[in-house]
């Protein structure tokens, strides 16, 4: 069994009880993400697990699918082309196949040769590789809404999965923006939410970052700005890298300006 897949799945679980007692009105909400709704939130989701789906079972479907992406893509944009996808799929009745499908397809990727390569958008990469994408995507699209309903999120330690991925992808943040790495990465010591200690990297107390895993992973994601977390931060590649940190594929994105993502009050 993937140990990623099993923590996908718990992941999309906790979301799912958060939105189950909404009705179909509250999905319009706007959240503080590009003037997304929770509609949009899930229907990108949805669309993507789809496709991270479809690349384990069936390859060339997969490329059919890019295909069609790139084609809508070329006349209007991703949104419309998953909007498009989902027609007609808004509220609960769109929570419930998304729901229904994370089970599906977190037992497909629990059951796989976690080595075993996929295609992408971009590079191959392993079958562990790609759920714990998806975990991610869940977990830092999901923020948005807990953050729209103002509701603060209890985090358990399987956003490790998240804190591993920022770490790795430390010459990537500089990479997409065609920087050069430093040659060292800094040293990372973090707080998870069960209380025991997350470290990696060469201890070093001129270059460094530590506080609580959540916040970390929230700066990694983007979905908050360094400025509103009470992350430690010493040392000029440090800050370099958690001023600009992204964890996910794609072009280079900013992180949201300070203040700007928050939990609302309610």
């Amino acid at each position: 069994m993937i140990q990623q897949a099993i923590d996908f799945r718990e992941e999309s679980e906790a979301l799912y009880e958060l939105l189950e007692p909404l009705g179909d009105q509250d999905f319009k909400q706007v959240t503080q993400f590009k003037g997304w709704t929770i509609n949009d939130v899930l229907t990108h989701l949805h669309v993507w697990n789809w496709a991270a789906d479809l690349t384990l079972t069936d390859p060339p479907a997969f490329e059919e699918f890019l295909q069609q992406v790139a084609s809508y893509v070329a006349k209007g944009s991703l949104r419309d082309f998953e909007n498009e996808r989902m027609k007609g799929f808004q509220g609960t009745r769109l929570l419930q196949e998304w729901h229904r499908f994370c089970l599906a397809m977190s037992e497909r990727y629990a059951a796989a040769d976690p080595k075993g390569r996929v295609k992408w958008a971009g590079p191959d990469m392993s079958v562990r590789s790609k759920i714990t994408a998806r975990l991610m995507e869940t977990w830092a699209h999901g923020q948005e809404i807990y953050d729209c309903l103002g509701i603060k999120r209890i985090d358990k330690d399987r956003i490790k999965n998240i804190a591993v991925l920022g770490v790795k992808t430390f010459g990537w943040s500089f990479a997409c923006r065609g920087l050069e790495p430093p040659a060292k990465a800094p040293y990372v010591r973090l707080t998870a939410p069960s209380g025991d200690t997350w470290e990696w990297n060469e201890p070093s107390e001129e270059d460094r970052v530590e506080g609580l895993a959540t916040e970390f992973c929230q700066v990694v994601t983007q979905v908050r700005n360094l400025a509103d977390t009470d992350l430690i931060v010493k040392g000029e590649t440090a800050a370099r890298w958690m001023n600009m940190a992204q964890c996910f594929a794609g072009p280079p994105e900013d992180p949201p300006a300070p203040g700007t993502r928050f939990t609302a009050s309610r």
